[in-house]
């Protein structure tokens, strides 16, 4: 277990990381893209770490991929590239330097060293997992096998490097009902989430769907009611969910999608109020760069993304510790799962 105290005193033997008011001031324009959630007090306190963590990817000839889940902090102060499952899964097959650190949970990590075997990816809190991914394992894959012979198995990349090494090809909330259409045969194995593979089956009727009985802690809490009385409260309120919501959930929203398609859905209608049902630094992340949105609650915090932070990533890049290794054995065929992912997303959008 790492020694926090320990931690500190070495991070603050290299690096100048006592909160300057006149370093915020002179990174004024990084705060610009996050000052609506972010104070300047605040920012103080960040920016003494933004500014190590940048100087250091330099010189590591890193790059950092941030999830969308991410704290402003972040997503917007040191992330090269920032999307959901999908997008970082097709920015790690891009990226030309040799380390990436993964500002996300564990299943992120391995997704890019399964795609990126010759690189360095670094996950700055070994501990950051997913409740999904913690919900399946290769025996459960099995086992659904078992019970319906010569169905397909599509498992979400929220999933170990064993489940995606067991399944036929993975699938993302962006994607899932595409992927679920073009396989082959009437019968469709989905895992790990039972509630996304119920609102895939609402949306592709032609086929079976199947599905074990996984669910994210965060999206799992929302009910229909909490959108029925938000609705009351506020006249005219537009809500987005995620598909990892119940279906009854899904059923209230004015529009559902992953994080990347419910980012593009706010952009692209600027309503005057939405609550995103999701987790909460969705909102925090976007609320910037939209100043004419109200953005309401409620959200819920996923505490395993919380567990990335500024002081980790950078102890990551200076110990150049938490380096995620996967089993070649497991490695190739988790590859081949998501390789067969991007490319039939790549197709189905030519």
């Amino acid at each position: 277990m790492l020694d926090v105290t320990a931690m500190r005193d070495e991070l603050r033997a290299h690096y100048d990381l006592a909160p300057s008011m006149e370093l915020a001031r002179a990174m004024a324009d990084t705060h610009a893209r996050m000052d609506r959630v972010v104070t300047m007090l605040d920012w103080a306190v960040h920016a003494p770490y933004v500014a190590a963590i940048n100087r250091l990817k330099r010189e590591r000839n890193a790059v950092v991929l941030a999830h969308n889940y991410m704290p402003p902090q972040i997503y917007h102060g040191i992330a090269d590239f920032v999307g959901d499952s999908l997008q970082l899964a097709i920015r790690a097959t891009e990226v030309e330097a040799q380390v990436i650190v993964q500002c996300g949970v564990h299943f992120m990590a391995e997704t890019s060293k399964i795609l990126n075997p010759a690189k360095t990816v670094l996950m700055p809190d070994m501990g950051a997992g997913c409740s999904l991914a913690e919900s399946i394992t290769a025996e459960g894959i099995a086992e659904m096998r078992a019970r319906y012979p010569g169905a397909p198995v599509v498992s979400y990349v929220n999933t170990t490097a064993e489940v995606k090494a067991a399944s036929d090809i993975c699938c993302t909330s962006a994607n899932a009902a595409q992927i679920v259409a073009a396989m082959e045969g009437g019968t469709v194995i989905m895992t790990p989430d039972k509630w996304l593979a119920q609102n895939v089956a609402k949306q592709v009727p032609q086929k079976r769907v199947v599905w074990w009985d996984g669910a994210c802690i965060v999206h799992e809490q929302f009910t229909p009611q909490d959108l029925r009385d938000f609705r009351s409260w506020h006249p005219g309120l537009k809500i987005i969910a995620h598909p990892e919501c119940p279906p009854a959930v899904v059923a209230e929203a004015d529009f559902s999608g992953s994080t990347s398609g419910i980012q593009a859905w706010v952009e692209r209608e600027r309503p005057e109020q939405v609550m995103l049902v999701t987790e909460c630094s969705m909102a925090s992340n976007i609320s910037d760069s939209l100043p004419e949105v109200e953005f309401l609650g409620p959200c819920n915090m996923c505490p395993y993304m919380q567990m990335i932070t500024l002081e980790k990533v950078l102890w990551s890049l200076h110990t150049m510790t938490g380096a995620v290794e996967v089993d070649p054995a497991v490695a190739e065929p988790a590859r081949r799962a998501v390789q067969r992912m991007i490319d039939l997303s790549r197709q189905l959008a030519a």
